[in-house]
């Protein structure tokens, strides 16, 4: 059992999940203002001791992406010269996760630039959440936790989707097939595949369905909605292949853009996205959004990780 205790510190990008997670685990936010300059600096002022804390940063990537990351990295290093013992980010939503490949001539590849300046900050320990791309843990030279909203998932298809037992989970995308197939192994359902057919570049790509869906709820899984083209598209085509209804369910609802529009433009019975980044805003004008809370599974690995418990229990049971 750990002798010092827990610090939990909230940036900007999503406060409403740091205080979830801290009443989850019986505690308050700790103290600390992190503002902006008239000329745009970040300012953090850490109000409390850390000294040989066990300290956790809560940050997601969304919104101002770079100034929510500005802030994590600030407040790291503001708490790592005050003598904390330990560090520990927790971004739910990690940002630059789709630049994780050189795919063409001259790209970067940000993800690890990322992870080289969460590392020189001071970060000792980062967990995160459905990784874009899980080989992201390697960018990095400290322990990496990557948590998933799956064990989640299962649980809210299985009390909120009525005759799920009827029902055939959907990758989207070649690239999200492991964790559709995973899903369907899970719930014993079937699973089937889209394929995406582009004639030539800019040319509005034809989906071709792979695998039967035909008077069966369909249920698209995927790890990211950003615009939500991909998905509005996947669904007309799971319609027009004789799918009863369509549920989306996504990790991160980035949904910028006119994600908002196309979701309710479509044919999509519902879109249910996890609280990893914060759409309360957006709710309100689509009324096809629901959430799942993972505030539980963040604060159980908290609660784990400061008592040196195993944290793979929560790969596959949710809290």
């Amino acid at each position: 059992m750990a002798t010092n205790s827990i610090k939990i510190f909230a940036g900007n990008s999503h406060v409403e999940l740091a205080k979830l997670v801290a009443r989850r685990l019986g505690t308050e936010l700790s103290k600390a203002v992190v503002l902006k300059y008239s000329n745009q600096e970040t300012s953090v002022t850490i109000g409390e001791s850390v000294r040989d804390e066990d300290v956790y940063i809560i940050q997601s990537g969304c919104g101002e992406i770079n100034d929510n990351l500005m802030e994590l990295l600030i407040m790291i290093n503001a708490c790592k010269t005050a003598s904390a013992r330990r560090i520990t980010a927790i971004i739910p939503c990690f940002p630059y996760a789709r630049q994780d490949k050189k795919d063409k001539s001259r790209a970067p590849i940000t993800a690890k630039l990322i992870a080289n300046m969460l590392t020189v900050a001071g970060a000792n320990h980062v967990i995160t959440m459905d990784l874009h791309a899980s080989q992201i843990q390697g960018f990095f030279n400290i322990p990496v936790d990557n948590l998933y909203a799956e064990p989640n998932t299962l649980r809210y298809i299985t009390e909120n989707i009525p005759d799920y037992q009827n029902g055939v989970i959907v990758s989207p995308d070649a690239g999200g097939a492991k964790r559709a197939t995973s899903i369907a192994d899970r719930l014993d359902l079937d699973f089937a595949l889209i394929h995406k057919e582009r004639k030539k570049a800019n040319e509005v790509s034809r989906m071709v369905l792979v695998g039967d869906v035909t008077g069966k709820i369909a249920i698209l899984v995927d790890d990211m909605a950003d615009t939500c083209g991909t998905l509005g598209l996947a669904a007309r085509t799971l319609a027009d292949n004789g799918a009863v209804k369509v549920y989306a369910i996504v990790t991160h609802g980035i949904l910028c853009g006119k994600a908002v529009q196309v979701i309710n433009d479509s044919v999509l019975t519902k879109v249910v996205v996890t609280n990893t980044v914060p759409h309360e805003d957006k709710k309100k004008v689509c009324p096809k959004l629901d959430t799942i809370d993972i505030s539980g599974t963040l604060a159980e690995a908290i609660r784990r990780t400061h008592n040196g418990e195993s944290v793979s229990y929560l790969f596959s049971n949710a809290v």
